[in-house]
């Protein structure tokens, strides 16, 4: 399994970034994909996630209306549009895969080295 994430960078508030991942080694669109991320000194907290055929989202409160989650189950490839950024949305962005959701929570067994996103002025 290997998840290749991109698309982070620098962005001032109120700016926009798409993220990608590129997912091989496993049958992708079988499985539900999902996006956390990590602030340093911080733990993990899911962002998003999506069912295998993309139908179904999820989104954490802090995200919910300015974060979109789809995927090309053609191209093996989850993506992440981020709108109107904020300084607290700067993280480290990994691209996971997940095993179960209990009580809308995921659990992941696999993700990526991560994408840096940082919102500054």
């Amino acid at each position: 399994v290997q998840l290749v994430e991109s698309g982070g960078g620098l962005v001032q508030p109120g700016g926009s970034l798409r993220l990608s991942c590129a997912a091989s080694g496993f049958t992708f669109s079988s499985y539900y994909m999902g996006w956390v991320r990590q602030v340093p000194g911080k733990g993990l907290e899911w962002v998003s996630y999506v069912d295998g055929v993309g139908g179904d989202t999820y989104y954490a409160d802090s995200v919910k209306g300015r974060f979109t989650i789809s995927r090309d189950n053609a191209k093996k490839t989850l993506y992440l549009q981020m709108n109107s950024l904020k300084p607290e949305d700067t993280a480290l962005y990994y691209c996971a895969r997940i095993i179960k959701i209990i009580a809308t929570k995921p659990e992941y067994d696999y993700w990526g080295q991560g994408t840096q996103v940082t919102v500054s002025s």
